[in-house]
């Protein structure tokens, strides 16, 4: 029964292939991953990180992240240039780039790309739409000069860096065959059907075939532009079990496991064989309150939550493999992310603080978590030291849907949570997830800002926020970014990050060109 998982997992192949070897075959990379998520292959309608997981090594980009410093790259886009008013962006592209199909990838491609996101309505088009593009926008926001050069054209002031960093991203980014999808299309649908299960990329690798809550198999591009890969195919299982993915990994069944829990991984950390490595992700773990009750509307009250979150305890007993300590709202790759302010455990200024906004014997009050560990953990340790200065919170749980329901509802008082935007490393992100909130009606509803979830409105951070975002000069962009972070200190917003989302992963040490970052996560420099 040794190797169970990795002849079942060449069985699922089914591509005539021979028995499996002891090991996986050293040019097939077998990874294990969670993907209930995924529900089509068409990059215009993926949701959540597994869809991007796949769909990143059977797309192009214009542009990429580097793994390490998080600046931009470039990837169809050879180059790229911002008018001086920053309303605009001009790329020119590689001339050597041809889809599976064999056809010629075009700025033409990319102008269909963007056209069809934005015409579809699917969920890729959420992020551009807030910045502003629309449908019956595109050939204005969207413009092809020639064959190789292309100009996006900003419908609002903003900043072109970060709608670069939105199109790095499998989905939004990723660039299709236009003339394949186009022969598949059916009743005008952009090939929305023919996509959800077939590709048409210029990645390192072609969808071969893939089955919901089962596997995805990838299989090699022999004519990719950048070289062709060392890997002839990747299957990605679906192995939801931490204990399975472990197992895997024990048995030489699998090479790399995506979504493995704590106690797994500090298994695995023991065996020499195996490489566990830990790299930054977006968002944080975060204490929230509701200003919508008058208590924590107090901000006197707020910092002496501040004060009542033992940051170094929960990094380093709670959240190794999850988060590391951070206590500003702006993720540590974003560019202008200053240092923590050095918040403590401090159970006798928190009182004080109680004492002077009338609380001196403390309150009652509830903490709302979902049911994953961490959380569940963070929460508990939280609710300790709350206790130590007289706040006695009981601990609701629930799972996503009923926990986070509650916050975009309004209706709870605290919320042990994860998020904060960051998929783009550039502070715009975190803020306009965790401080921005343009209208704070109920009747707003702006269940996508995590301000107005929490009720919390400042108009001058508001203000400072549109202002460093629409800022040209990038040394004064990053001057005034660092002026929000300070100013948020004293302000003391609604949301205490304590954590900031760190993602890890478990190999086989023989695996060398892995990217861990399921947002940027590549598989076309593996070796074994």
């Amino acid at each position: 029964m040794k190797h169970l998982f990795a002849s079942a997992a060449m069985a699922a192949l089914a591509v005539g292939a021979a028995p499996a070897p002891a090991d996986t075959p050293d040019d097939q990379l077998v990874a294990a991953f969670t993907m209930n998520n995924i529900l089509t292959m068409d990059p215009a309608a993926i949701t959540g990180g597994e869809a991007v997981q796949v769909l990143n090594n059977v797309y192009d980009a214009l542009v990429q992240f580097d793994p390490e410093t998080y600046e931009l790259q470039p990837r169809i886009a050879e180059s790229w240039e911002y008018s001086d008013d920053n309303m605009s962006v001009t790329l020119t592209l590689r001339d050597d780039v041809t889809f599976a199909s064999g056809n010629p990838l075009t700025a033409r491609d990319v102008k269909y790309s963007l056209d069809r996101v934005m015409k579809l309505g699917l969920a890729q088009s959420s992020g551009l739409s807030s910045r502003g593009f629309t449908a019956e926008g595109v050939d204005e926001h969207f413009v092809v000069e020639d064959d190789h050069t292309f100009t996006i054209n900003l419908p609002q002031p903003d900043d072109p860096q970060l709608i670069l960093m939105y199109l790095t991203q499998a989905g939004i980014g990723s660039i299709v065959d236009s003339q394949l999808v186009e022969e598949n299309a059916v009743d005008g649908d952009m090939g929305q059907a023919w996509l959800t299960n077939n590709s048409a990329g210029s990645g390192a690798f072609v969808l071969g075939d893939w089955r919901s809550n089962e596997y995805v198999i990838l299989t090699r591009n022999e004519e990719f532009w950048d070289g062709v890969p060392e890997m002839r195919r990747i299957l990605m299982r679906h192995l939801p079990e931490s204990q399975s993915q472990r197992l895997g990994l024990e048995q030489g069944d699998i090479d790399v496991g995506f979504t493995l829990a704590a106690a797994d991984l500090s298994a695995l950390e023991e065996n020499e064989e195996i490489a566990v490595e830990t790299v930054p992700s977006a968002g944080f773990y975060y204490l929230a309150v509701s200003m919508e009750d008058e208590r924590y509307a107090d901000p006197k009250v707020r910092e002496a939550l501040r004060y009542l979150i033992d940051y170094e305890g929960i990094n380093s007993a709670i959240m190794p493999y999850f988060g590391v300590e951070r206590q500003r709202p702006i993720n540590s790759n974003a560019f202008g992310a200053l240092d923590d302010p050095g918040y403590t455990l401090d159970v006798d200024r928190a009182k004080e603080l109680l004492a002077e906004a009338g609380y001196e014997d403390g309150f009652e009050t509830t903490i709302r978590v979902i049911s994953e560990q961490q959380f569940l953990d963070s929460a508990t340790a939280i609710q300790n030291t709350l206790a130590q200065a007289g706040i006695s919170a009981e601990i609701i749980t629930g799972d996503g849907g009923q926990i986070y329901g509650a916050m975009r509802d309004r209706e709870f008082e605290l919320l042990v949570g994860r998020g904060g935007g960051g998929q783009e490393p550039h502070p715009d992100s975190n803020l306009r997830a965790v401080i921005y909130n343009p209208d704070n009606s109920q009747e707003a509803g702006l269940t996508n800002y995590q301000g107005w979830r929490t009720s919390y409105q400042d108009e001058e951070l508001n203000e400072l926020i549109e202002t460093a975002l629409t800022e040209g000069d990038r040394e004064r962009q990053i001057e005034l970014y660092g002026e929000i972070q300070e100013l948020i200190d004293t302000k003391v917003p609604s949301i205490q990050p304590f954590s900031e989302r760190v993602v890890t992963a478990a190999y086989q040490d023989e695996v060398t060109g892995l990217i861990i970052n399921p947002w940027i996560t590549r598989f076309e420099d593996v070796t074994k």
